[in-house]
């Protein structure tokens, strides 16, 4: 079974949201306008690129993803490999060309099956909505937070508030950082 690993810039208050300057939120760009930028601290997606072997993605961030991520020295590891992206109204026809083979999955069930399969590590980036739903379905395997010392309020969340059984993780790597920032590596405990 493959493992699936969600991977996130996240605010202490739980918001995901534009961390990056996406358009159309109110704080846009807070990973890098609030906070001093300390390179040790973003060590981690340089190892998220060499273990993965997939990358899934929401149809949301793969529209903001694919036409960027292509051609950016940081993200060079991304290029070759298998992309997946869940949803049910992206076509074929709007898959970007020059990102390497991208499969689009339907469903959840569909994302179950993907772990079943041979091969490693599926990372998933962004994709708030997917998370949540991935999360509540119980298909993460570990979660690699990077948490920035922010109060954002309103905006998009990692998890759910879906009322749920409570879910044990297990800190397996951690680390604070000069600038506020914390990475937190969480496995789920089956």
């Amino acid at each position: 079974m493959r493992t699936l690993i969600s991977t996130a810039f996240v605010s202490l208050d739980g918001v995901v949201e534009a961390p990056g300057g996406e358009p159309g939120y109110r704080n846009s760009g807070w990973t890098f306008q609030e906070i001093e930028f300390e390179e040790a601290a973003y060590a981690i997606k340089g190892e998220e690129q060499e273990e993965a072997t997939a990358l899934l993605l929401g149809r949301t961030s793969y529209e903001a993803f694919s036409p960027v991520w292509p051609d950016m020295a940081e993200f060079t590891g991304y290029k070759g490999m298998p992309k997946y992206v869940v949803s049910t109204t992206l076509r074929e026809d709007d898959l970007v060309g020059g990102w390497g083979e991208t499969t689009v999955l339907r469903s959840l069930d569909e994302v179950a099956a993907l772990k079943e399969t041979e091969g490693g590590p599926i990372i998933v980036h962004g994709s708030a909505t997917l998370n949540q739903h991935l999360s509540d379905a119980g298909l993460i395997d570990r979660y690699h937070l990077l948490v920035f010392p922010l109060l954002l309020g309103a905006g998009k969340r990692l998890f759910s508030d879906t009322d749920k059984d409570a879910q044990k993780l297990r800190l397996v790597a951690h680390e604070a950082y000069a600038n506020g920032i914390q990475k937190n590596v969480f496995e789920v405990v089956r």
